[in-house]
């Protein structure tokens, strides 16, 4: 079996014998360290929740499975949207995820047939 793409090029080590390289190495480095931020320091930033987007805490299962089963159909009628105007390998990769989106759809409305209706 041939390989279609080639290897990618192979990086040279900064040159010992020039001192500008690795000055301008430890430079970068630097630049970059104080540029961006650390995993570390991403995990230990404080997390508050977002107000923006929230769910009602007195909502009944019902109305929360009818809104999960209405949005999961509008997914999958945007998915249906974009499929058509797509060539084939991302097409199949949005049916794929279409096809997911109509099972958890048809899960969620299997859930809401056994609730029990309040008394």
């Amino acid at each position: 079996m041939t390989k279609i793409t080639p290897d990618p090029p192979k990086k040279d080590p900064p040159s010992q014998s020039q001192p500008d390289s690795i000055k301008l190495n430890e430079a970068s480095q630097k630049a970059l360290d104080d540029y961006f931020l650390s995993a570390a320091d991403i995990k230990a930033a404080p997390r508050s929740t977002c107000k923006l987007f929230s769910v009602d805490t007195n909502a009944s299962t019902e109305t929360l499975m009818v809104f999960m089963v209405e949005t999961l159909a509008s997914i999958d009628v945007m998915l249906h949207r974009l499929v058509d105007d797509l060539p084939d390998r991302p097409r199949y990769c949005l049916m794929g995820i279409s096809n997911s989106v109509m099972l958890v759809e048809m899960l969620a409305n299997r859930v809401l047939d056994k609730l029990e209706p309040p008394a």
